[in-house]
């Protein structure tokens, strides 16, 4: 029986490379894409996760939104129709409040939080319509989408828009044997992602967090139920999970790994 192919952006961040370990232990045939700088880290992930032609690596600038075709394309050549779609590339954006937020970065923010997102889903779920793969697309959006966050009003907005998406898109693919879920982590670490979303809210000044980048983190950690940061590797399963059988009859579904944040 052939392996799987999957296909994922943002393979070379924090979720993402533990995404690539998940679903390669899980016997996926993977083509990885990130920003071109990312090169380094995704032929490491190549050469640690990948044997053969199992996993290909495809650089892209999802801000140029005709990529997403590329990438599927790319994919289709090389490894096959994909039965697996998985968006993890993402941009947090400026972290302060609204009113000292300038469009122009809400746009950069939107565009590949949310234009790159429905494209992918788009082309991929073409490339299974044509091919009659039946498949699975996983999103991955954010608790600052559910909750909203302070001083981060486009991410929030972004990843609120992830999850319409992601229901809408359940709907609509259905009747093709295509699920859509989508996976909302809250805060992951330890790693650049948490060091970075911890410095910015000390430096946004507001009442919610303090200046001092130590007491902001044990601020955050305070608000989390079970009282620890999540790991990048409990965000991969949640994605095996909905990619797999397992969730044969998921979909539309917003999966919160959070340690009970609200």
């Amino acid at each position: 029986m052939t392996a799987p192919v999957a296909i994922l952006t943002g393979a070379a961040g924090d979720i993402g490379r533990a995404i690539v370990q998940r679903l390669a232990e899980d016997g996926w045939r993977l083509l990885l894409t990130d920003h071109p700088r990312a090169q380094t880290a995704l032929d490491e992930a190549a050469a640690t996760y990948g044997t053969g032609d199992d996993v290909v690596v495809a650089t892209d600038d999802l801000l140029d939104t005709s990529s997403v075709e590329r990438i599927v394309e790319t994919c289709r050549v090389r490894l096959g129709t994909p039965a697996g779609v998985i968006s993890c590339a993402g941009v947090q954006g400026l972290v302060r409040p609204i009113h000292r937020y300038p469009i122009e970065d809400l746009q950069h923010v939107l565009t590949l939080n949310v234009v790159a997102v429905m494209g992918l889903m788009a082309a991929g779920a073409r490339a299974m319509i044509d091919d009659q793969v039946a498949g699975s697309i996983v999103n991955l959006a954010s608790m600052a989408g559910v909750s909203g966050a302070p001083n981060m009003p486009a991410y929030s907005a972004a990843k609120a828009a992830v999850v319409g998406l992601t229901r809408s898109a359940a709907k609509d693919l259905a009747p093709y044997g295509i699920r859509v879920n989508a996976v909302s982590p809250a805060f992951i670490g330890p790693g650049q992602m948490w060091d970075r979303q911890v410095a910015l809210q000390a430096e946004a000044g507001s009442q919610y967090f303090p200046s001092d980048p130590t007491l902001v983190a044990e601020r955050m950690l305070a608000m989390v139920p079970m009282r620890r940061l999540g790991a990048p590797s409990e965000v991969a399963d949640a994605v095996g999970y909905l990619l797999s059988e397992r969730s044969s009859y998921v979909t539309g579904v917003n999966l919160e790994v959070s340690g009970g944040s609200i």
